[in-house]
């Protein structure tokens, strides 16, 4: 795959993307972090597709400006963390600790480690969550693993391993548990029927609301960046 960059500030970065399957030009933007995408036909040339981009150039920079600002996360930043919401500070020593109201946050590469954090709280709450929903349910799952996904927030396999977002552990604490109770309903019912939703409904309890909740503020989950960098992709 190949890029071009738009003219005009901010830079935008398109990925130029071939497909032998697809019939016309088309263009997409990640309602998760706004990364543009342009797929273009096997015979149709790159050149085609750059004069394609610019043509909609208008209309790239109208849809990226609805999309939620990216927050690079360094001393200083406010940030949700398992239901709270916690001031990133500058700490020594070789640990991420939390203290009231904050992170304390030692170098080198501080963001980078406190995502490591992150991730390993996210799966400590997670892990507790799977286990006591599938104790309720009389299963067991066979993994638990975690991604930066951009399409769901979790699954569950045939084979009974559950996968999460650790971004969840930025959510709050209610829907982290509903999307863990969403996911361990699967080892029960590996389909979206009403038996399946009766088992979450069983499992958790009325689940309207950190559904809702994901559905309108998820997306922003995906803003908080711990590269030091803003990009597109």
């Amino acid at each position: 795959m190949s890029e071009l960059s738009l003219p005009g500030d901010p830079e935008v970065r398109v990925t130029l993307r071939r497909s032998a399957r697809a019939r016309r030009l088309s263009l997409r933007i990640s309602s998760l972090d706004g990364r543009v995408t342009l797929t273009l036909p096997k015979r149709v040339s790159e050149r085609e597709g750059r004069a394609f981009v610019l043509e909609k150039m208008d209309w790239i920079r109208t849809h990226l400006a609805k999309q939620p600002e990216q927050i690079i996360v360094a001393p200083g930043t406010r940030l949700p963390v398992d239901g709270d919401i916690l001031e990133v500070r500058t700490g020594t020593g070789r640990r991420v600790l939390r203290e009231e109201g904050g992170l304390r946050v030692p170098g080198p590469a501080p963001m980078r480690r406190l995502e490591r954090y992150l991730r390993e709280l996210a799966r400590d709450r997670l892990a507790s969550a799977s286990d006591a929903y599938a104790g309720r349910l009389g299963q067991t799952y066979t993994s638990l693993t975690l991604r930066d996904t951009r399409s769901r927030w979790g699954s569950c396999s045939s084979a009974g391993g559950l996968m999460y977002s650790w971004r969840l552990i930025l959510a709050p604490t209610e829907v982290l548990h509903y999307v863990a109770a969403h996911e361990v309903a699967h080892l029960e019912e590996m389909n979206h029927s009403r038996a399946f939703w009766n088992v979450v409904e069983r499992l958790y309890g009325d689940y309207a609301a950190p559904r809702r909740w994901l559905q309108a503020e998820g997306n922003a989950l995906h803003r908080y960046r711990f590269d030091g960098q803003i990009e597109n992709d």
